[in-house]
């Protein structure tokens, strides 16, 4: 089932199928957030925003609205 990071749960996990590149800072890119990559969403900030996420080895802190334009299928 195709979502996003936005949609996960705390402690769901999902691969990385498509990306907007047109919307995801390079930062992120750079930082291994790609398709074919596992991404978890470990916390979310008491407001919703940022989510914290585990993704490459890595543990990031990415606006809602970009994670929304993230891809994933859920494990």
């Amino acid at each position: 089932m195709n979502t996003s990071i936005a949609s996960l749960k705390v402690g769901e996990k999902g691969v990385i199928e498509d990306i907007s590149f047109d919307h995801i800072p390079l930062s992120l890119l750079e930082m291994g957030c790609m398709p074919g990559e596992c991404v978890e969403l470990l916390q979310r900030a008491p407001l919703h925003d940022p989510l914290y996420i585990r993704v490459n080895g890595s543990h990031l802190a990415i606006r809602k609205e970009t994670a929304s334009q993230i891809l994933i299928t859920k494990e």
